[in-house]
């Protein structure tokens, strides 16, 4: 079983750039899709973006689309997600999960909703602020 561990939040200011990592442990993490989710004071955990396990295929939330990238790390068994330009609404929990839905399915109208996460991490906090 895998166990992850996601890293790299802390305090932005508006239009600034953080990166998370997602480690891994237990497991090879090329063997899961893995979902990015956050969540916000209030509101429900949201999907943000997702890496597939087969062909790298990424997929992103409109919100995000072009200010978030997803990538692997293979030999450190790692998944990160680079945020750029960074807004005041970023602010929330990060989330990073292995996903039982397959990323890139147009069965979902963007990345697989919680409900996919299997093994979900702790979560790191990133706040947008100046």
């Amino acid at each position: 079983q895998v166990q992850l561990v996601e890293s790299g939040g802390g305090l932005v200011e508006p239009g600034g750039p953080l990166r998370l990592s997602c480690a891994a442990s237990g497991n090879t993490l090329d063997r899961y899709a893995i979902g990015w989710f956050r969540q916000a004071p209030g509101k429900e955990r949201e999907a943000i973006s997702c890496i597939s396990s087969v062909d790298g295929t990424t997929d992103y939330i409109d919100s995000v689309k072009g200010r978030f990238a997803i990538s692997r790390d293979s030999g450190k068994n790692t998944v990160y997600l680079q945020m750029n330009s960074l807004k005041p609404e970023d602010t929330a929990v990060y989330y990073c999960a292995t996903l039982n839905c397959r990323c890139g399915s147009d069965y979902y109208s963007g990345p697989p909703p919680r409900q996919c996460g299997g093994q979900w991490g702790q979560g790191t906090q990133v706040t947008v602020s100046s």
